[in-house]
Order: C-alpha cells, then structure tokens, then sequence
C-alpha cells in the first residue's frame, strides 16, 4: 500500500476503473471483478456519474450504482478507497455550485455509502467561475461528505489557477491529477500532467493507460476483433508505430512471463508524475493479467520509452 500525497488514503498500486460496471460487464460480473480485487488486496476504485450512460438503455449511474449494491452485499466499504466525478452527465453537467451539491447527492444515494473518498471535477468548466466550483466542494468536504476533491482533464494553468484560488479562500484543495496517459497516448501528459504532479506535489491517476486495450495485444495488425473499443482502437492507436511498440512490449512480457498490460502499467508507475495508474477489465481473466507483479529494469524502462 502506498499513502497518496497531501491526504492519509492509503491504496493499492493500481486503481481499477469501473467504468465497465453496468457497461461491458453485468452486475454478476462486477461482483467477480470486485471480489477478485479485494482477495488480492486491491482496495481502490474508480467511477463516475456518466459512467455508463453512453450504452443503449443507460441513464448514467450504473457503475456507481454496482459498486454500492457490492458495498452492501460484501460490507467492504471501509476497507475500499473509492473516487468519483461530477461534470459529465448531461442530466448533471457541469461545476456550477447547486449542479454539484445535486450530483453529490445522487452519488452517496448510488454508492450506499455517506462519504466519497475522493471527488473529481471530471472536467474542466470554463463557463463556472472557478471560485464557485471550489467553494461548493469544500462544503462538501467540510459537511464530511467528501473527504478529498481533485481535478480530471485539467491543464496545468487552470490547475495552478484553482489550487491558488483554494489556498486564498482557505477551501479544500485538488489533491490529484487525472488525465489520459499510456505508452501510446504520451502527449500532452509528459509536457503538461506530469509537470503539474510534480511542481505541485500533488497525485498523478492517469486513466486510459493501455489506450483502449491496443497494449493487451488482442488488436493485431489486420484483424477484426469483436469489442466495444475496438473502433477507439482503430481510429486512435493502430498504425506502424504503436504496433512496433506493441512488439517491444510483447517482448518484455515474455521475458518476464507475465501480461502485456502487467508491463505497460509497470512502465507507467516508472514514469514522472505518476502515482498510481487506472485501468479496467471486464472479465476475471483480464483482469488477472491486470493485476500480475513485475518489476522492470532502468533499461527496459528505455527500451519501451524508446530511449534506447
């Protein structure tokens, strides 16, 4: 377990995104996905409002409604750290000050729970003035029911702006930093998202780290595979070079004996700015690979990064 900067969460080394609850993966197989996690002792998870009303018959709220009917069926709340985020939604869009009281609500009611460990903006809302969006989560930090806020899909000037806006008005302050990041999406994280988890020793939780499922190495170089990203994958990662890297990372798990993803999530925890990485599976065997150790060399660290 390792302690989360400026906060007393202590968490697993991979936080597991649950966007497929409710999505990819029915109730039934949530459960076996958040049994698995826990018997590892995996106690982090990730999810939002908007998660997953994107699937036909959806409404939203379907990931964090599978985790609190888990809650109450396993009497693991305690002993989980769990993070969700308000923004997206369109039924709940935005970061006005009432939107987020609002969308609080619906997510304590969803996730059978009185507190969300974390609480994300899960994106930035240029049409809010950003004092009313901090203000409104520090009442709910200070009500106690959120212990931490941080920000998703923010630059480093709108994050700098609002941890300053924090400290002025003594409000509770970002805490972490959650943008996309993987060994095939490298920009703008590696010029942007690091240098703000480092210059403001804040949490770097960057998501999407095996770009849509391309690094498990299920999309071969023209194959079809039958998959609810595989049109993120076509239209965002394969081509020439990602499947060279793709080759390098095959050969290192090989080496090593374990999973594609297990690597590219290890090259990720070697990375600056990066904390703890998120990632998601929608069956048991996924996420087995997710979860498998390794410990990587400062050459092999260079060989993926390309480096060498």
């Amino acid at each position: 377990m390792l302690t989360l900067p400026k906060t007393d969460l202590k968490v697993s080394n991979l936080c597991f995104g649950g966007n497929v609850f409710g999505w990819t993966a029915d109730q039934e197989q949530s459960f076996a996905l958040l049994d698995l996690l826990s018997e590892h002792g995996n106690n982090f998870i990730d999810s939002a409002d908007v998660y997953s009303a994107w699937k036909e018959g959806n409404q939203g709220g379907e990931s964090e409604t599978v985790i609190g009917n888990w809650f109450k069926k396993s009497g693991k709340r305690e002993q989980t750290v769990v993070a969700t985020k308000v923004a997206m939604l369109e039924t709940r869009k935005g970061l006005g000050a009432k939107n987020i009281a609002l969308a609080c609500e619906d997510s304590l009611r969803r996730l059978n729970t009185d507190y969300i460990d974390i609480y994300y903006a899960h994106s930035d809302d240029l049409e809010t003035d950003l004092e009313e969006t901090l203000s409104a989560f520090n009442e709910l930090v200070t009500s106690g029911k959120v212990r931490y806020i941080a920000a998703s899909n923010y630059t480093y000037e709108r994050l700098e702006l609002a941890l300053k806006i924090s400290k002025d008005n003594n409000f509770a302050s970002y805490i972490a930093l959650q943008n996309r990041y993987s060994l095939v999406a490298r920009e703008p994280y590696e010029s942007d998202g690091a240098r703000s988890v480092q210059d403001f020793g804040i949490s770097g939780l960057p998501y999407s780290t095996l770009g849509s499922g391309f690094l498990s190495g299920k999309y071969k170089e023209g194959q079809n595979v039958d998959s609810a990203r595989a049109v993120a994958v076509g239209n965002n990662y394969a081509n020439p070079e990602n499947y060279a890297l793709l080759s390098r990372v095959e050969e290192i798990a090989k080496r090593h004996s374990v999973s594609n993803t297990a690597v590219a999530l290890e090259w990720l925890r070697n990375r600056p700015g990066v904390t703890v990485p998120i990632a998601s599976g929608r069956t048991v065997e996924q996420l087995t690979a997710l979860i498998q150790s390794v410990t990587l060399s400062s050459d092999e660290v260079n060989f993926l990064t390309g480096s060498n």
